[in-house]
C-alpha cells in the first residue's frame, strides 16, 4: 500500500465511523482535500478492494472498510490519543458522581465508560463471579444493528458474553490490550463487532476485566484512551474490552 493509498482508507475509515454511509471519491476529494482527481481517488480505491482492504457493498455505492482494512488501520496508521484536559476532568466528575451513589464497582465503570465511548460496556471481577453491563439502548441504536435478526443475534451474544471471559483472557498477559475486529473474535456470534480487551489485576489479586462493545466503525483510538484513563482513576491495570461492528470490546478494572 502507497503512501497515498494509506491516507485515503484512513479517510474512508474516518468518514464511514461518522456517517454509517459508503464513502465514495467525490466526498474524499471535497472534503478530505486530495490533490488528486477523483479518477485517481476511483482507481485507488479500486486497488484497496483488490488487496481486501475495502469493500463495495451495492454496484452504485460508494466503499466501507472490511476486517482486513481496519486491522490494518490500528495496527499501521492509528496514533494514540491524548485526552484533553476537560475529556479527563469529565471522566473524573463522572466517575466520582457514580462512585458517590455507592453503586458496585464494576456496574460503576461499565457506566462510566458507556457513558464517555457511547459503546456498551461490561465490568467484571472473573474471580467473585460479578459483572455489570450498561448501554444496550445505545448498542441498538446503532443503523448497523437495525436489522431485527442482526439485532436479535446481537443480544443473544451478549446475554452469554460473561461465560467467555476465561477464553478470552486465557492466552493474555496482565495488563495486555488487545482489540478484535468482526471475524478475529474468538466469540462467533460478534463477528459484526469489534472489540478490545485487556485483563487486570486489583492490588488484593482480584482479577478482572472490562469491555466496550460497539460497531467495527467504532473509535478505537478514542475508547482505547478513555479505557487507559479509567484506570488511572481505579488506580489498577485493567482489562479492556471493545467491540465495534465486526467485533466486541471489554474493559475490566
Amino acid at each position: 500500500m502507497n503512501e497515498r493509498q494509506q491516507k485515503i482508507l484512513a479517510a474512508v475509515i474516518e468518514e464511514y465511523t461518522q456517517t454509517a454511509v459508503p464513502v465514495g471519491s467525490q466526498i474524499l476529494v471535497g472534503k478530505y482535500k486530495f490533490k488528486v482527481s477523483p479518477a485517481t481517488i476511483r482507481n485507488d480505491m479500486t486497488a484497496l478492494e483488490e488487496d481486501g482492504y475495502l469493500y463495495q457493498p451495492h454496484i452504485s455505492a460508494g466503499r466501507i472498510p472490511t476486517d482486513q482494512g481496519y486491522r490494518y488501520f490500528v495496527e499501521e496508521v492509528m496514533k494514540d490519543k491524548i485526552l484533553s484536559r476537560d475529556e479527563q476532568q469529565k471522566m473524573q466528575r463522572e466517575f466520582l458522581k457514580l462512585k458517590a451513589q455507592n453503586t458496585r464497582l464494576t456496574r460503576t465503570t461499565a457506566k462510566l465508560l458507556s457513558h464517555v465511548s457511547g459503546n456498551f460496556a461490561i465490568s467484571g471481577l472473573i474471580d467473585n463471579d460479578e459483572f455489570s453491563d450498561f448501554g444496550m439502548r445505545e448498542l441498538m441504536e446503532e443503523p448497523e444493528f437495525k436489522e431485527l435478526d442482526e439485532m436479535c443475534r446481537l443480544v443473544e451474544m451478549l446475554d452469554y458474553v460473561d461465560e467467555k471471559f476465561d477464553q478470552l483472557t486465557r492466552d493474555m498477559k496482565e495488563g495486555e490490550t488487545r482489540i478484535f475486529i468482526g471475524g478475529e473474535n474468538p466469540i462467533e456470534a460478534a463477528s459484526n463487532c469489534s472489540m478490545i480487551v485487556s485483563p487486570y489485576k486489583l492490588s488484593s489479586g482480584e482479577k478482572g476485566i472490562l469491555a466496550l462493545i460497539g460497531p467495527k466503525r467504532m473509535e478505537y483510538a478514542k475508547n482505547k484512551s478513555m479505557l487507559e484513563y479509567v484506570k488511572k482513576l481505579l488506580g489498577a491495570s485493567i482489562v479492556i474490552v471493545i467491540v465495534g461492528l465486526s467485533g466486541i470490546s471489554f474493559l475490566a478494572f
